[in-house]
């Protein structure tokens, strides 16, 4: 299931990035930190909840979501990057688990396993003193 984000959803602003790049660096917010509520989105509360736990230290305790993107020399870039990565993180997020289903191990592998704990016990017990 995929749910596209309306824009007016996201907020978007432009911060100098950190790391190398010169005179460039200093001078030009290229870098884009992306903000999106989750709480106050249109996405289904079940995927909301969802979102959140995978955001993990990407979420404040209010619930917004913020990412940054500093890839790129490019401000539209670094803002497409970080769109997609949304995206990325709300489609994982809209997958839903399956849940596990407990099973019990076979009559086969119950022998097999009791027969391998058996040889080890042997190769264990071989291993005392020798007697004269």
């Amino acid at each position: 299931m995929t749910f596209s984000i309306p824009l007016d959803e996201i907020e978007f602003i432009a911060i100098r990035a950190q790391g190398p790049g010169g005179q460039n660096v200093n001078k030009v917010s290229s870098a884009i930190h992306l903000r999106f509520n989750v709480p106050a989105s249109s996405l289904p509360e079940e995927v909301k909840a969802r979102l959140i736990a995978l955001a993990g230290s990407r979420a404040t305790k209010d619930g917004i979501l913020i990412i940054k993107a500093q890839t790129s020399r490019s401000q539209e870039e670094n803002r497409l990057e970080a769109i997609a990565r949304l995206e990325a993180l709300v489609t994982e997020a809209a997958h839903v688990p399956t849940p596990r289903r407990s099973t019990k191990p076979t009559y086969g592998s119950k022998q097999r396993r009791l027969k391998t704990k058996s040889e080890r016990s042997e190769v264990k017990a071989g291993r005392g003193k020798v007697m004269d």
